[in-house]
């Protein structure tokens, strides 16, 4: 949705808002996770974006704060079967206190052609999310995908009840890693017409960007921790 007002007349905090703090590293160490959570706690980030194994990190350092906490799913790469995927999710959101669920689709069925596959796997993720109260983002991985296939893949998110429609795991590996570029931004905007909002992941590392983005009427953003001191300007 275009926002009220220009990102360059935003606050600090009203740019925080649109920021998933993404600390999902394989090899971070404990310290360096509770040091990056901590860091999006204090900006003032709508979300830290954790791997499953941080949960009780985050639910500690997030407590009494605003900043959400958000969790990817069968990541990074999304080729788990459907049923595993579900029992993942289910753990995930047993736990508690979640927020948003990211999960990757399997974007391999996409570039199949296996539309039903994909309403499939959409379909029950979004009902099971939804069952214990928390918010679906679906990620893509866009850069392996042709502009009409993130279209109509952005297309049956709105149909199946998918809350965002995401770009990037920033792990993508078979091929250049563009991430959320202005293109696939807007291909799922217009695709989207509000039925659904967007996260933009990957590749956002400079305020032009980031309040280039915000101006097209993106919803949420993936911000590497390196990069959120950057694009707030802070």
């Amino acid at each position: 949705m275009t926002p009220a007002k220009k990102a360059s007349e935003m606050t600090a905090r009203e740019l925080a808002s649109y920021i998933d703090q993404s600390v999902l590293k394989p090899e971070f160490t404990q310290d360096e996770i509770r040091k990056y959570i901590k860091e999006g706690v204090d900006y003032g980030c709508k979300t830290v974006c954790i791997n499953p194994s941080s949960i009780p990190v985050a639910k500690e350092l997030c407590a009494g704060s605003p900043t959400g906490i958000c969790v990817v799913c069968d990541f990074p790469f999304g080729l788990s079967s459907l049923e595993s995927k579900l029992a993942q999710a289910e753990i995930i959101l047993k736990s508690g206190g979640i927020d948003d669920l990211d999960v990757v689709s399997n974007y391999g069925f996409i570039k199949s052609g296996m539309w039903a596959e994909v309403e499939k796997e959409l379909k029950a993720l979004a009902d099971l999310t939804h069952s214990h109260g928390a918010l679906l983002k679906i990620i893509f991985e866009t850069d392996a995908l042709a502009p009409d296939e993130v279209g109509r893949a952005t297309e049956i998110a709105c149909k199946t009840g998918v809350d965002f429609v995401k770009t990037s795991t920033g792990f993508f590996t078979g091929g250049v890693s563009k991430g959320a570029t202005v293109e696939v931004i807007k291909t799922m905007l217009d695709t989207a017409k509000g039925r659904c909002k967007i996260k933009g992941s990957g590749g956002i590392r400079d305020k032009a960007h980031f309040f280039t983005l915000i101006d097209m009427g993106i919803d949420r953003m993936g911000i590497g921790y390196k990069s959120t001191p950057v694009v707030l300007g802070v």
